[in-house]
């Protein structure tokens, strides 16, 4: 169906108000712009492994979540959601569930929970080719035990694992590229997207990824006011800066084929995505230039990758 800003607005929000997260945090942005692609009429069991948004919305005997609601151990959120799925086909082959009654099954998971500490139980559900969606909210550490690094953390980000010093100028090591781990699943549907101008993007893939049959991912990115040091209010500026700058480029991964949902017209310095957050303020110190450059350099050639593999696969 083609978005609609109006219709998607007018929906109850699957996740209510009085959760809990911080303000300008991004995780209950992407949360709800998800949960909007589900038909009204449809009921969902949503997975969360440990984390800022299970900490945050479930707090027993009161919960943000109008639909059914796991919450599992940091690292089985797949695992635990694929066994759900196999246990509803089940009990529906058997006549135990009314075959009019439509369940759709959707993971939320950290990047710690889902690049590290998740990913055996994630890359399993995925191979298995159990009928769910796993969304990674990337918010680019571990926020809820004290922001340390994790293998989303871009390289010389300062956190308190990865200290930006005088002599090791914060983390040292390249970001995992999950989306693409996840293409050599070979899943019929992929998305990387981020909550930007009126939600079309990451609610139209939604869409797609909860009513593809059979497992689907999707990486968003999902800002941190305090790990990453912007001020609350900017959220959306610093998610159409990373968009603008092509640091997360918006794609998707069609049954192998390669879609670039976004190619800017003017590509802007990777620096002005950098330059609003506390992070990396050391990169702009004096001497410090060539750290800047190097995740330019970084960041275009994972641009110009993504273009090639679009061109080579929609031959």
């Amino acid at each position: 169906m083609a978005y609609n800003l109006k219709e998607a607005i007018q929906k109850q929000n699957r996740m209510t108000s009085g959760h809990r997260m911080c303000a300008g945090c991004g995780a209950p942005v992407v949360v709800n712009a998800v949960l909007r692609a589900l038909k009204e009429e449809d009921h969902a069991v949503i997975g969360a492994a440990t984390g800022c948004l299970e900490v945050s919305s479930f707090m027993y005997p009161y919960t943000a979540w109008r639909d059914s609601f796991i919450h599992n151990a940091f690292e089985n959120a797949g695992a635990t959601m694929s066994g759900v799925e196999a246990a509803y086909k089940a009990m529906k082959k058997k006549g135990k569930i009314p075959e009019d009654k439509h369940t759709k099954f959707i993971t939320f998971g950290g990047d710690g929970g889902t690049y590290d500490i998740g990913i055996q139980s994630l890359s399993g559900a995925m191979e298995r080719w159990h009928d769910m969606v796993y969304v990674c909210y990337d918010n680019g550490a571990y926020m809820n035990t004290g922001i340390q690094r994790s293998s989303a953390t871009p390289r010389f980000a300062d956190t308190t694992t990865s200290p930006a010093g005088k002599v090791v100028p914060g983390k040292q090591q390249k970001r995992k590229d999950l989306t693409e781990v996840m293409a050599g699943h070979h899943l019929p549907y992929i998305a990387q997207t981020a909550a930007v101008g009126n939600f079309s993007d990451i609610t139209t893939k939604a869409e797609k990824a909860i009513y593809t049959e059979g497992p689907c991912f999707m990486n968003v990115l999902a800002p941190c006011p305090r790990g990453w040091g912007y001020n609350t209010e900017d959220l959306m500026q610093i998610n159409k800066l990373a968009v603008e700058t092509c640091y997360w480029p918006l794609y998707e991964i069609i049954d192998g084929r390669y879609v670039v949902n976004y190619k800017p017209k003017n590509k802007l310095p990777v620096e002005d995505f950098l330059k609003p957050q506390k992070r990396f303020k050391h990169l702009f110190k004096e001497g410090n230039e060539w750290m800047i450059e190097e995740l330019q350099k970084e960041v275009d050639e994972r641009w110009e990758r993504l273009l090639a593999l679009e061109k080579m696969t929609n031959k």
